[in-house]
């Protein structure tokens, strides 16, 4: 792809302004999606933070399961920060008995792994495939990655502290997910990554 990818942010609910401005900066156009003829205008989706269990309601609320499903199943790139990646694993542990995601990455998270909202902590993460220093990682109510499936590579894992050695960037092919959310931080390179992602994959 020699233009500018069009990148849609799954609009339904969560920090999709943040990811609107960090994509617009890694040379990205965005555009937020809600409805299925915005998803069909796009090269890849990123799904941002917020409440997983909301986000999935709201997938079967707007029809979007099935479209994005399809889009996956194709090939299409994606992104998924935080509760984005609850969203995108097969297995999630500690969810609702109704929550249902797009089981893109083959992984196990489990959901406020690092705890309830008070605990939310910011730490260094190195991310495999990105230069420079460790990104300045912020988690809130974040999943971790339990297991790993054949064909997921583990990009990021905590360094230090009690959750050290938990895995915290995962990517599978196209697919990319953080327990992280680098779009409160102003470090783009995270955002830059995917978009390299999409145009190769283009």
């Amino acid at each position: 792809m020699s233009g500018t990818p069009v990148i849609g942010v799954l609009a339904l609910q969560g920090d999709v302004r943040e990811h609107v401005a960090a994509l617009a900066a890694a040379g990205a156009q965005a555009v937020p999606v809600r409805r299925t003829q915005e998803l069909d205008a796009v090269d890849a989706l990123v799904i941002p933070g917020g409440e997983s269990t909301t986000m999935s309601r709201l997938a079967d609320v707007f029809e979007l399961r099935e479209p994005i499903d399809k889009r996956i199943a194709g090939g299409m790139p994606v992104y998924g920060s935080c509760a984005g990646m609850i969203m995108l694993a097969t297995e999630v542990l500690d969810g609702r008995p109704d929550q249902r995601g797009f089981d893109g990455i083959s992984m196990t998270v489990r959901r406020n792994a690092f705890g309830r909202q008070v605990d939310s902590f910011e730490a260094p993460v190195a991310i495999n495939g990105i230069a420079g220093e460790p990104f300045h990682a912020v988690f809130i109510r974040a999943p971790w990655v339990e297991r790993v499936g054949e064909g997921v590579e583990v990009l990021g894992q905590v360094t230090d502290g009690p959750s050290a050695g938990r895995i915290v960037a995962v990517r599978q092919g196209n697919l990319l997910a953080t327990s992280f959310h680098p779009e409160l931080t102003g470090d783009v390179r995270l955002h830059r990554y995917f978009v390299d992602l999409v145009r190769a994959a283009a």
